[in-house]
Order: C-alpha cells, then structure tokens, then sequence
C-alpha cells in the first residue's frame, strides 16, 4: 500500500515529475544517439543507456565507432549523476512516506 501511495504522491510532486521528465529524455537521447549511430534496435538501444547509465555495464554490447565511443564517454559523465539523482530522490521520497505512514499507525498517548 505504502509503495503505491508513494508512487502517486511522487507523480502528483512537481519537483519529482521533473526530475522523472528529464531522466526519460536523457535516456531518450542516449537511445536514439545509438539506435542511429551504431546501428543498433531500438530495444538495444535503449537497454544500453540504462545499463551503461546505472553503472551495471554488462559487457554484452559496447559502441563500435569512434562517435559512439566519444559520446559515451560525455554521455556517462552527464547522465550518471542525472540518474543518481533520480535514484536518490525516489528513495528519499519513498523514506519519508515510509516515516509518514508509521507515524500514523502509532496509537497516541491519552
């Protein structure tokens, strides 16, 4: 209950719908930068940018020219801490709803 509460108090944030907004471009940049750089399916492209984004870096794919080499290398310095912040922000918000709804089934004292 408390997940999806957090969830729809998160979307409702503006701050936090930014933040979500601007995540989902730069994954958008970054999967259409290699979908039409080095070739790749959209699906792989996109799997490739939160893979390398969330630092996990698989191995399975890795860019072949040189562009894409150059871009990762910009990609990864702006969009990691981008992401990071997004992370950090979920589970900060998701702490003080967590905090939120304990403080209110405490039973108060007469």
């Amino acid at each position: 209950m408390i997940f999806f509460k957090s969830i729809i108090s998160f979307i409702k944030d503006k701050e936090y719908r930014d933040l979500l907004i601007t995540s989902m471009v730069i994954l958008g940049i970054g999967s259409t930068f290699y979908h039409l750089i080095e070739g790749w399916s959209w699906i792989d492209s996109l799997y490739f940018s939160v893979i390398t984004l969330t630092t996990i870096g698989y191995g399975d794919f890795s860019p072949q020219t040189d562009t894409g080499k150059l871009f990762t290398i910009f990609y990864i310095l702006i969009g990691l801490g981008m992401i990071l912040s997004f992370i950090n922000t979920v589970y900060r918000h998701y702490s003080e709803m967590k905090l939120e709804d304990d403080k209110s089934d405490k039973p108060k004292k007469s």
